[in-house]
């Protein structure tokens, strides 16, 4: 059984020249284009605390580069992170946010708080391990799976 690897944001770890220039040698390696939209959206979610909605992303977006986008080419960007392992989308509210260990296999319990919205990518994978032996037992083949805990953080609390 693997050792649960509590990880506080990599965005506290490397800078943001250093967590592009990853995110751009992972999207080379797997032969795709970072382009222009794709980057904007992943350096701006690099800055955010908490999770946000497309429609957050978007208007935010907008603001910061100073011209009207169509919701469909941020929709766009947001699949294109999501499939290349970039960020990850909470389910329960269905908001967006930066994976702390892109590029690694891992399964993930994010830590929601509902005061403040900062949310804790906890990268344990004793969860992950018990839920497929669970699910296998019951002849189950999960094909996703996200575990969300909703509660306070510690400044909230």
């Amino acid at each position: 059984m693997r050792t649960p690897h509590p990880h506080v944001h990599t965005a506290h770890c490397h800078s943001k020249a250093e967590r592009l220039a990853e995110a751009d040698a992972l999207v080379q390696d797997k032969g795709a284009r970072f382009t222009a939209m794709r980057r904007a959206t992943y350096d701006f979610l690099l800055a955010q605390q908490a999770p946000l909605s497309a429609y957050d992303i978007l208007a935010k977006l907008e603001d910061r580069l100073k011209k009207k986008l169509a919701p469909p080419t941020v929709y766009r960007a947001l699949d294109f992170l999501l499939e290349q392992g970039l960020i990850h989308r909470l389910e329960t509210n269905n908001a967006y946010l930066v994976c702390d260990h892109p590029g690694a296999a891992h399964d993930s319990v994010y830590l929601v708080c509902t005061a403040c919205g900062t949310t804790q990518e906890v990268d344990d994978h004793a969860v992950g391990d018990l839920l497929q032996a669970k699910a296998q037992a019951y002849g189950f083949r999960p094909s996703k799976q996200v575990i969300e805990v909703q509660g306070l953080c510690q400044c909230c609390r």
